[in-house]
């Protein structure tokens, strides 16, 4: 026989919660109270970048291709990390292992060919 659920059995969890919650809040207000108050500069707003003095406008426009490689660099990685445990089980796969293998393989190799055939990896 299933026990029955009551609100009751859910009481801890609500404490837990509620303590928590309590915990977060206190500790904010507390070290907001008794924190340092800094004064906000105009030295302290400007960006730093190691030591380097900022020079001109960081939002240049630049290719897109920087960032479709980048993506694509990051989809085909990810796909290759894919392999890694396929080739640790390959005996526990068999046959069966090796087919589906060669289906992902292909759908890499289709989506390389594509990539290939937009020129997205062209640099112009």
């Amino acid at each position: 026989m299933e026990p029955i659920s009551t609100p009751i059995n859910y009481l801890p969890i609500i404490i837990q919660i509620a303590v928590a919650l309590g915990f977060v809040a206190f500790t904010m207000l507390l070290t907001h109270l008794i924190g340092p108050k800094r004064k906000t500069t105009d030295v302290k707003l400007t960006a730093f970048e190691s030591g380097i003095e900022v020079v001109g406008n960081a939002r240049q426009p630049f290719s897109i291709k920087y960032f479709v490689v980048a993506i694509l660099f990051v989809l085909f990685d990810v796909e290759v990390i894919f392999m890694y445990p396929w080739a640790v089980n390959f005996r526990q796969f068999g046959l069966n292992g090796l087919i589906e293998m060669f289906v992902f393989m292909g759908t890499l190799l289709l989506g390389f060919i594509y990539v290939v055939k937009k020129k997205a990896l062209d640099w112009d």
